[in-house]
């Protein structure tokens, strides 16, 4: 993911528009030391009715949610961050872009109690295709299962998405591609799938779907719940509070993952075990192709998930 000026210029911070060279923070904020800070991926798609927040309300809840176990109090209300975030989309003149909110516990005192920071808050769009590329896709992704799990909502939250636990999914994907693999699975403590580093896991076998409950250590993703929500209305039968255990990736007829980012992106092999006949299979490829018609053209059906910019 890189940067040029003619990508973006402007960040929103604390209140403010600012010159992209100078949203900085000093080097003694508690974030950067402790890993305190909330953040959301977001997209705005270009629909045919302009460009739109894609689920922007239920990013900005989660944001607030994930504040909460680290009584991080955001100073601004939903409302202020969504005219922020769109007066940004606009200034840059973009028609769609990833759009990353963070709040964290900035700089005052360095001990591990943020009790004296202040919060601070960010938003930041820029240009991003396909998370793990256009190919991917079509044609889906080599993955394994990583050696690193999940940890348990028993030792850090696993429903705040929170940066510092972040570097779990670090270690999980780099060991994936340092061994040539596109993305990781990662298990939880108890050795059942959890999701990827930073994604939801989905299964399909004889024609019905699974995938790992809110009790498997899971991130509860948005775009896991807009995919539900779209298979059913399709007619398929969804299981979305299952225990899928690591066999099973091996015996599944399809396995595709879900998120903000990877958008819906097809798995053909696990370990080096082909899944299916080692191509987008037709359920992925059917609930594929309508995720992209609902955000690619807007959708009256589903038209309280557009925040139109």
């Amino acid at each position: 993911m890189g940067f040029d000026e003619m990508d973006v210029d402007t960040i929103w911070m604390d209140g403010e528009f600012v010159d992209w060279d100078d949203a900085q923070i000093h080097v003694l904020t508690h974030g950067l030391h402790y890993g305190t800070g909330v953040f959301e991926g977001a997209r705005c798609y270009d629909t045919e009715n302009g460009p739109a927040l894609f689920r922007w309300e239920e990013h900005l809840e989660r944001l607030f949610q994930s504040a909460k176990p680290y009584e991080m109090e955001i100073d601004h209300t939903t409302e202020e961050l969504t005219e922020a975030t769109k007066e940004l989309i606009r200034r840059q003149d973009l028609r769609s872009c990833y759009v990353r909110p963070i709040a964290f516990y900035g700089y005052n005192s360095l001990g591990v109690s943020p009790r004296d920071c202040p919060t601070r808050t960010a938003i930041a769009v820029w240009p991003w295709g396909a998370y793990l590329g256009e190919e991917a896709l079509e044609n889906g992704i080599e993955v394994m299962v990583s050696s690193w799990r999940k940890h348990s909502s028993s030792q850090i939250p696993t429903n705040a998405k929170t940066t510092g636990l972040y570097v779990n999914s670090l270690l999980a994907g780099e060991e994936a591609r340092r061994n040539g693999y596109a993305e990781a699975i990662v298990l939880n403590k108890e050795g059942n799938v959890a999701e990827g580093p930073g994604e939801n896991v989905f299964l399909v076998r004889d024609g019905e779907i699974y995938t790992p409950g809110l009790s498997e250590s899971i991130l509860d993703g948005i775009t896991r719940d807009t995919v539900i929500a779209l298979a059913r209305d399709l007619g398929y039968t969804v299981h979305d509070d299952v225990s899928i255990s690591r066999g099973e990736l091996n015996t599944a007829d399809e396995l595709f993952f879900t998120g903000s980012a990877a958008e819906v992106t097809p798995i053909r092999t696990v370990d080096n075990v082909v899944i299916g006949d080692g191509s987008r299979g037709p359920v992925t490829e059917e609930i594929q192709s309508k995720f992209f018609e609902v955000v690619e053209e807007g959708s009256e059906e589903y038209d309280e998930w557009f925040e139109y910019v």
